[in-house]
């Protein structure tokens, strides 16, 4: 056993050797958090669908993954996935780069969690919005992504923020694939010395991540006061238009109620 006295200067030792890694630990997260946004949009729009194919699928889907454990889900896309592509097609994904399992397996996950903050949002916006925007002269289309679609996205952001957060947290089990990212770069520095300094590398990596997190959240309160400005502006210019109804303000039933 190790009895090594814990060395605070570590932590600063490590931190470059560390930081070589963390672009490999953000192209996980911010790939996963794109495409998981996109395969959200589209979940949501089958769970909002009135054809019940479509929303059964969309339910289930998100009702497997929001029930299955992150490392599950990675060990089933790193190890079974290789073995189907090759049973089915012969191809050999054991040469494919392991960020793309990790991508994959992130992207699964956020867009379940993701999909439901952007339907809950959608349907959070009056419906009183849509019918004032559509009286006025809008199509259903410039009224759904003139008036619609941004009121939600300003209701959806803080939780979209919070799950960004999640997923980047998330992606730090990627070393358990032998992917090396900023964690698992800690783990080889720690392997180097025999298994020693292993608190003080970790809680440097402890660091750094809190570090992510305090920028992501300074990001997305920035985005949210320049949304809700933006939305303001827009609630007041259209209140000075003659024959634009109350109810625009006033508001009304949600989506869907």
């Amino acid at each position: 056993m190790d009895t090594r006295a814990f060395d605070p200067a570590m932590i600063v030792a490590v931190i470059p050797d560390l930081l070589r890694f963390l672009d490999v630990t953000l192209l996980v997260a911010i790939t996963s958090i794109v495409l998981g946004s996109l395969g959200g949009i589209a979940l949501a729009w089958m769970k909002l669908s009135k054809k019940r194919v479509l929303f059964a699928i969309a339910e289930a889907y998100i009702y497997i993954m929001r029930c299955t454990p992150s490392i599950v889900l990675l060990f089933i896309v790193f190890y079974g996935l290789p073995e189907l592509l090759f049973s089915f097609f012969g191809f050999n994904a054991n040469t494919v780069h392991r960020a793309v399992f990790a991508i994959l397996t992130f992207t699964l996950l956020f867009s379940a969690y993701i999909s439901e903050v952007f339907r809950a949002a959608y349907l959070a916006v009056p419906k009183g919005q849509y019918e004032a925007a559509v009286s006025i002269g809008l199509s259903p289309w410039q009224a759904v992504f003139r008036v619609v679609l941004p009121q939600a996205a300003v209701i959806a952001l803080p939780n979209f923020g919070n799950a960004t957060i999640n997923l980047m947290k998330e992606g730090a089990l990627a070393y358990t694939i032998g992917l090396i990212d900023l964690i698992g770069q800690g783990s080889l520095i720690i392997a180097q010395n025999f298994g020693a300094y292993g608190i003080e590398t970790y809680t440097a990596c402890m660091l750094i991540y809190w570090i992510l997190t305090l920028l992501i959240e300074q990001a997305f309160a920035r985005l949210e006061r320049r949304l809700d400005k933006g939305q303001s502006f827009a609630v007041r210019d259209a209140a000075k238009k003659p024959g634009f109804l109350p109810n625009w303000m006033k508001g009304g039933e949600a989506h869907g109620a």
